[in-house]
């Protein structure tokens, strides 16, 4: 494993990669919302690894990835075509303790892993919600963790405010109140309809620019105060030697919060979506002050180096700072920066194909589509996730090869996302639109080519049989 950054800074001299190790605090007991039968995995353990990889001064492991300062589009930096690593040795991420000290981690997203159902005035009922976060961060078992977040409703009365923060303690979670204009200006507004299509460089739509122009400032000052009633959230449980790991691009704004209310917290910032490059980056309004803010975390993590790269760039060219093999550095004091990619549970998967109820599910749909070849999509109602386009071409594969209009059927799962945001209901609209369109054209009356399955939760059975191995 090579203990040394290929890529070269500005002075020239090749940079050793941010070395990181997971230091958590022992503990002998499981947690509902964190413990898993099936974290075990790499992918637990690459999740877990970001959380406590600035928790350890002076423990380090070689081969954790770093961006060096480096431009954009250029990839490594000149004479150093190869890149480091993305991950340690499986040794690498085993549990330490913090100088004997207990490590707790409370980890801060916008949303509960639990979806929070209201059945009386004082009753609640969760379900574990469906998502990526959710599912990468359910690997995190080996500590003692809290989940800070919003449940997802509007509960406006403090009777149903302390029933539901009673419900959510038992699963170790702690709910964050907004209220429906919070909601709307910053989830709605800013994150999903501003900082979302940003990072993903999608532009606005034409007739939406003007409107979203006008709305800007009250759409960032609605994200400011919600960040801020996170963080206030935070205050009210945090101890000290906790480590704080915030989530995704709706929590820029907390790390600069939390370091003002304590700058002896630890704090990572971790973004699940891409981070553009600098010169798309530097089209946001608000640039300057959300890469202040991010800068105040001790540790900044993305999924890929390239993301990574783009973040340190921006910092450089946007902010004037200067950016090092290990992160960005600002008046002396460096943030780290580095890639923590993040798989699936794989194990869970394999096991769940031996439970009976998915074995007569992947038999029912055997049956049903039998003698034809199914082509599958699982994917939520998302803009960047290109569902009209997949079956816009579906539709040009059948047009040009006729012999297998009956030979074959896309099944595509939309679980729908953001319904509140009128992009998101468009899309869902065309989407149905050309389903109907193309099922008209080469259906017959028996059958049809799409099986389009909108589902909110999709039952575990239903999820696992559609790709299991049987079903191809």
């Amino acid at each position: 494993m090579p203990t040394s950054s290929p890529f070269v800074g500005d002075s020239g001299t090749a940079g050793s990669p941010i070395r990181a190790e997971r230091a958590v605090g022992e503990h002998g007991r499981r947690y509902d919302v964190f413990a898993s039968d099936a974290m075990d995995t790499d992918a637990a353990e690459a999740a877990s690894a970001s959380a406590g990889a600035f928790a350890l001064d002076g423990v380090h492991s070689p081969g954790r990835a770093s961006p060096a300062n480096m431009e954009d589009a250029g990839g490594a930096a000149a004479g150093h075509a190869a890149r480091p690593p993305l991950a340690g040795s499986r040794s690498g991420f085993r549990r330490l303790g913090l100088r004997g000290m207990k490590q707790r981690l409370l980890v801060v997203a916008n949303r509960l892993p639990v979806s929070a159902n209201r059945r009386g005035e004082d009753h609640w009922s969760l379900e574990i919600s469906a998502g990526g976060l959710v599912s990468a961060l359910l690997g995190v078992k080996d500590v003692d963790a809290k989940w800070i977040g919003w449940a997802g409703v509007n509960v406006p009365d403090e009777i149903g405010q302390r029933a539901l923060t009673k419900a959510l303690a038992e699963k170790r979670c702690i709910p964050v109140f907004l209220d429906e204009e919070i909601v709307h200006q910053y989830y709605n507004g800013y994150c999903n309809n501003i900082l979302w299509p940003l990072f993903h460089y999608l532009g606005l739509p034409q007739e939406d620019r003007l409107a979203t122009t006008r709305n800007f400032e009250s759409q960032f000052d609605a994200y400011k105060r919600a960040n801020q009633m996170f963080a206030d959230v935070v205050y009210q449980h945090y101890q000290e030697g906790d480590v704080i790991w915030c989530h995704d691009y709706h929590l820029m704004f907390l790390p600069k919060c939390l370091k003002d209310h304590d700058i002896n917290m630890k704090v990572g910032w971790f973004l699940h979506t891409p981070f553009p490059s600098s010169e798309i980056y530097r089209t946001l309004p608000s640039r300057l002050e959300l890469l202040r803010s991010v800068l105040c975390a001790d540790l900044v993590g993305f999924h890929t180096y390239d993301y990574a790269r783009h973040f340190v760039s921006a910092c450089t060219r946007i902010l004037g700072l200067e950016g090092t093999p290990e992160g960005v550095e600002d008046q002396g004091r460096l943030t780290r920066v580095a890639a923590f990619p993040i798989g699936i549970d794989s194990d869970r998967f394999k096991r769940a194909l031996e439970l009976p109820a998915v074995k007569r599910h992947i038999n029912e749909l055997t049956q049903r589509f039998a003698g034809r070849k199914v082509m599958l999509g699982v994917d939520r109602l998302d803009m960047i996730k290109g569902i009209p386009q997949k079956i816009l071409a579906f539709e040009k594969f059948l047009e040009e090869n006729p012999d297998w209009n009956d030979k074959v059927v896309l099944l595509q799962i939309a679980v729908p996302t953001r319904t509140d945001v009128p992009e998101y209901q468009k899309l869902t609209s065309q989407v149905h639109e050309i389903v109907g369109r193309i099922n008209g054209r080469f259906g017959t009356l028996t059958a049809v080519p799409i099986h389009h399955l909108v589902a909110f939760t999709l039952p575990i059975a239903a999820s696992i049989s559609v790709l299991g191995p049987n079903f191809s």
